[in-house]
């Protein structure tokens, strides 16, 4: 009897995690985007300019930080700023999308080390791939994509980037991550 409540209670601790896990991500706002053709984990999107809070990418987890205190009330209001999916990796540097709330009064940033600013709008080609971030995976997803483009005769019009939409603890067979490169409009 005490083995199988052991069972049933390991049982539902992970079907809870699972679920937190599953539904973190949508309580926040995402950058929007209009899918122009979609092709199973590969898409064609145009990204309307978005209002960026970024720092330079550091090997170990400060960059996160400094935009998470920026947005925890570090800006020179004071405010806390709702948290954003997803978190992109653009030029070596890690950018949080600024809520839509926020976008035409932005809060200056306290620290020197982020910065607000605007990504361009543009078209990309995505690929969307799971798991946990490796020094192979975004190779590996941007070598997929780069053959996809190939074969749909896409041709690069910008440096690719990276984005992420989970938090940490997610298990990586549930993270939603991707690839993107800009392309030139038909």
């Amino acid at each position: 009897m005490k083995k199988m409540f052991s069972v049933i209670a390991g049982l539902l601790v992970i079907a809870f995690t699972i679920a937190a896990c599953a539904t973190s991500r949508s309580g926040y706002e995402t950058a929007p985007y209009k899918v122009i053709r979609a092709d199973g984990e590969f898409e064609i999107r145009q990204y309307p300019e978005l209002k960026i809070a970024t720092t330079d990418r550091d090997a170990d987890n400060s960059s996160f930080m400094r935009l998470f205190r920026y947005i925890d009330g570090g800006n020179v209001e004071k405010e806390k700023i709702a948290m954003t999916t997803p978190v992109f990796m653009v030029d070596g540097k890690m950018a949080f999308v600024v809520p839509e709330k926020h976008k035409a009064a932005t809060p200056a940033p306290a620290s020197p080390q982020v910065v607000v600013d605007t990504l361009k709008a543009q078209r990309v080609a995505a690929y969307r791939f799971s798991g946990t971030r490796t020094k192979d995976s975004e190779p590996q997803a941007m070598e997929k994509l780069r053959a996809w483009m190939k074969q749909n005769k896409l041709t690069e019009a910008g440096a690719p980037f990276s984005a992420y939409y989970d938090p940490p603890w997610t298990p990586g067979f549930m993270r939603r991550n991707e690839v993107l490169v800009p392309i030139q409009s038909d």
